[in-house]
């Protein structure tokens, strides 16, 4: 396992690109920390971003893996391109000559991607404490340790965006189309979305109930969004429209259980492509 991960990373590493890449999204991930400092000014009312409530725990570890998981699509070049420069400079065919089975080159790619995911979700741990310990107004610990489901559904996503990356990497050998090909399918699942909901099921859940299936709005279920959570917004929604129905902002197990299954289904069909294709 080690052995795998080492020649992943040596690949990833000399390559300039992806290196850069890589870096740029470790560092657009502490920006972040940026949304402190925004200010707006409204005549004689000032609003201060941070002094809302988006830094308090236990909110900060939902609010930063919603914000955090936009970032995804950085990695997700690097692993399109990782895949498409094995076709380019023959690196697969090599590893092939010189003994690595084609499970075992699976294997190397799925640990980069967890590898991905957990170095991404860690950074987010420790970036959320810093911010939480200078801004949060509640720093018990167990309002400080509660809620941390939403890092697990945080990595559970990247984990399975990630290998359906990989998957399109190896199905289209060139990262540009794989990449186009991933705009379409979120396309397509939007409009699919579209016609459900307002067309076939409009007064109904059942919409909703079929689209926890479908991949990228499996992944997207995992962490809906944070910002009507904030009192501020809530006061708004209050003032303009009265009380609203009450949204379930939680981790559920079912969601959890969707996109690992779909990581399954990427990656077997990620080797049954490579066993089948002649290389």
């Amino acid at each position: 396992m080690k052995r795998l991960l080492s020649i992943e990373l040596q690949k990833i590493w000399k390559n300039k690109a992806s290196r850069v890449l890589t870096l740029s999204y470790f560092i657009l991930l502490s920006f972040i920390a940026l949304i402190a400092s925004i200010k707006f000014n409204i005549g004689s009312f000032q609003l201060h971003i941070a002094e809302q409530g988006i830094f308090n725990f236990p909110y900060i570890w939902h609010f930063n893996t919603y914000i955090a998981a936009f970032l995804k699509f950085f990695l997700a070049i690097v692993i399109v391109s990782m895949m498409a420069n094995e076709y380019s400079y023959g690196t697969l065919k090599q590893n092939l000559i010189d003994g690595m089975s084609k499970q075992e080159f699976i294997q190397s790619k799925f640990l980069t991607v967890v590898l991905f995911a957990l170095g991404s979700t860690v950074f987010i741990f420790f970036m959320s404490l810093i911010l939480g310990f200078s801004f949060s107004s509640y720093t018990e610990a167990g309002i400080i340790f509660s809620d941390l489901e939403y890092l697990l559904a945080y990595f559970v996503k990247l984990v399975g965006f990630f290998s359906f990356c990989l998957f399109l990497g190896i199905l289209v050998k060139r990262s540009a189309f794989a990449l186009g090909f991933l705009f379409v399918w979120n396309i397509i699942e939007g409009i699919m979305k579209g016609i459900l909901t307002f067309k076939i099921f409009p007064d109904s859940t059942i919409a909703a109930k079929i689209m926890q299936f479908m991949p990228l709005e499996s992944m997207s279920n995992l962490i809906v969004e944070p910002f009507t959570r904030l009192s501020v917004i809530k006061k708004i929604e209050t003032t303009i429209g009265g009380a609203g129905v009450a949204k379930d902002y939680g981790v559920h197990i079912t969601a959890v259980l969707i996109v690992l299954a779909w990581t399954v289904i990427f990656m077997l069909m990620s080797y049954k492509l490579l066993k089948k294709r002649d290389l």
